[in-house]
């Protein structure tokens, strides 16, 4: 069953909005192999392009789709290696500005402890991504996409939340279908009822809304705290959601659909380098199954295998994978542990 119909007449198939950041990650190739370490110890690092709604125009350009990315990065040689970046993997850079003041893009330094245990140092001062005007948002550009992705980072601080509104406003005004991507991140939030009150906002015109269940409380805390996931799914269904998708990191994700149904997966079993990273390949690969017209259950499984890829990655935008790499991922791991894996 299609839950969320998306015009075919539109030539591009996603916009995303929102922060992209430089990752660098200690470097682990043929070269130079840097372990399991305190980031104060490690000396070789590799550079990437980051920031989740980045990574994820990646991994539905990779999957085929045509994305266009909307944003701001810094007018110097690393807003230089974003948008030619970009080029490279067929994203439509058009709607991508450079800052005027003197703004920088975030630089993310990467702590890999073990598999399981990372962390981010991140400079953001004077943060190029957070500097999106209204005046950049284009209504035709919006009316030529069948979605728009709304990353919540964007909606942090003045002047990308007005932004992000106004694009917002105008994809409900055209018709275009809305995804939210809830995306919290600590830095540059002032308090929780802003978290609230933005989020929320987004939240109410939103078709697909995707975020773990602490990205959850925090967007309800204002409206009504302690919810369960059933009751959330029920809440933003009651508004304008057709399909709320709820992660519980390791234990899994329910896709919960306006019809009343709800489908669970889990992770893959790998060997992971990082923990984190899955989940712009998870949004990529769920929002690829739903523009194939699959199964919500197909898209999950999909997702979370790319997901699963990700985190035995070293980068979170390099390695994301083709559609034939995830379906012989999906088909190594039955063969390996059986057919529901991954299905709850």
């Amino acid at each position: 069953m299609s839950y969320v119909d998306f015009d075919a007449s539109r030539p591009m198939d996603i916009a995303l909005l929102g922060r992209v950041a430089i990752d660098f990650n200690p470097a682990y190739n043929d070269q130079v192999k840097e372990g399991f370490k305190p980031l104060k110890d490690v000396h070789m690092f590799e550079k990437y392009v980051g920031g989740s709604p980045a990574n994820i125009a990646v991994g539905v350009t990779r999957h085929g789709m045509k994305a266009g990315f909307i944003g701001k990065v810094s007018d110097d040689q690393f807003g230089d290696f974003v948008v030619d970046y970009f080029n490279g993997e067929g994203i439509d850079t058009s709607q991508i500005t450079r800052c005027k003041g003197g703004e920088k893009l975030g630089l993310t330094f990467t702590e890999m402890l073990s598999s399981r245990e990372s962390s981010i140092l991140m400079y953001r001062n004077c943060i190029a991504d957070l500097q999106l005007h209204v005046t950049d948002i284009d209504e035709d550009y919006i009316k030529q996409t069948k979605a728009l992705l709304i990353s919540g980072t964007s909606l942090a601080e003045s002047p990308s939340r007005e932004a992000a509104l106004k694009a917002v406003m105008l994809a409900k005004k055209n018709h275009t279908r809305i995804i939210f991507d809830i995306d919290y991140r600590a830095y540059n939030w002032k308090n929780k009822d802003e978290i609230s009150i933005y989020y929320s906002a987004v939240a109410k015109e939103a078709d697909i809304i995707m975020g773990s269940r602490e990205e959850f409380d925090l967007t309800e805390n204002l409206i009504k705290p302690g919810m369960s996931d059933e009751e959330s799914a029920a809440l933003w269904q009651g508004y304008h959601a057709k399909i709320v998708v709820i992660k519980h990191g390791m234990k899994g994700s329910t896709a919960y659909t306006c019809d009343g149904q709800r489908y669970s997966i889990k992770p893959f079993p790998v060997e992971a380098r990082k923990g984190f990273g899955g989940g712009d390949g998870y949004g990529a690969g769920f929002l690829y199954g739903l523009y194939q017209g699959w199964e919500i259950i197909d898209c999950l499984e999909f997702g979370s295998a790319e997901a699963s890829m990700m985190v035995r990655s070293n980068n979170c935008s390099d390695d994301l994978p083709g559609p034939d790499e995830v379906h012989a991922f999906i088909k190594d791991e039955k063969e390996k542990f059986g057919e529901m894996i991954a299905r709850v």
